[in-house]
């Protein structure tokens, strides 16, 4: 049996995981700072870190915090950025522009994530169709983050870690998760007290008041783009903790 008590990271490596960003680049720049600060004063052998998707929408930035991973990620190879369903409910308007993936993402912040390119959409413009308003995207989002987007990986492992953005379905192997579960996935697996074989890292399910910690999971979206905090999760060996604005905190276990 794999649960929070007993999980390990592999020999020598330290991870970092990121929850959702969410258009807050100040809340991105000031957790990468706080893991570079981290990694000057504790240095690792090995390390990832690990962020778990919906990078855009909401929040007033979503273009900054795209063009910071990307840096970041060209920079350094041990940064890896997973696919969030916001994430892919942009690449999926940007280059298919499916009408019914339009419908939720203008609804659900992809109107704020245009505004960060320079693309405003006015309040009754989504109802006269989309196709303008998809057209000025092209026009104003660079390539490089349309790339970006679009290689986003689904998941990683790491020890007894599974990392993922929004949790997986119980009774499936991991190796056969559908990619939807992977992104959208909630309650079955919330709810779920069903020994994964891993410990699942996850976002995509809100928790303003900090880290929800289950014996199969661990959840670390505390809803930045509303409340300012962007958890990062640390991970080494034995040992998980939580990177607080004062240094390395204790994470409580289930």
């Amino acid at each position: 049996m794999t649960e929070f008590s007993s999980a390990r990271t592999p020999p020598g490596m330290r991870l970092y995981a990121i929850g959702d960003v969410h258009g807050r680049r100040d809340c991105l720049s000031d957790v990468l700072a706080r893991i570079d600060a981290d990694l000057s004063a504790r240095p690792a052998a090995d390390h990832r870190i690990i962020l778990l998707g919906d990078y855009v929408d909401r929040g007033p930035d979503s273009a900054g915090v795209l063009e910071d991973l990307i840096a970041r990620q060209t920079q350094d190879k041990r940064v890896v950025c997973l696919r969030g369903n916001h994430d892919d409910a942009f690449h999926l308007f940007l280059e298919e522009g499916r009408h019914d993936v339009a419908d939720f993402w203008l609804t659900w912040g992809g109107v704020e994530t245009l505004a960060s390119y320079g693309v405003v959409v006015e309040e009754d413009a989504r109802y006269l169709g989309h196709a303008p308003i998809r057209r000025a995207a092209l026009a104003n989002v660079p390539r490089t983050h349309r790339d970006f987007l679009r290689k986003l990986p689904l998941a990683a492992r790491y020890g007894d870690y599974f990392f993922c953005h929004a949790g997986v379905r119980p009774g499936v192997p991991l190796d056969q998760q559908d990619p939807e579960d992977l992104m959208w996935v909630r309650g079955v697996f919330l709810d779920s007290v069903e020994d994964f074989g891993v410990v699942v890292v996850h976002g995509h399910t809100p928790n303003p008041f900090g880290p929800e910690v289950r014996p199969n999971r661990i959840g670390v979206d505390t809803e930045a783009w509303a409340t300012g905090r962007l958890t990062c999760l640390v991970l080494d060996g034995a040992e998980k903790g939580v990177l607080r604005p004062d240094g390395l905190g204790a994470l409580s276990g289930a």
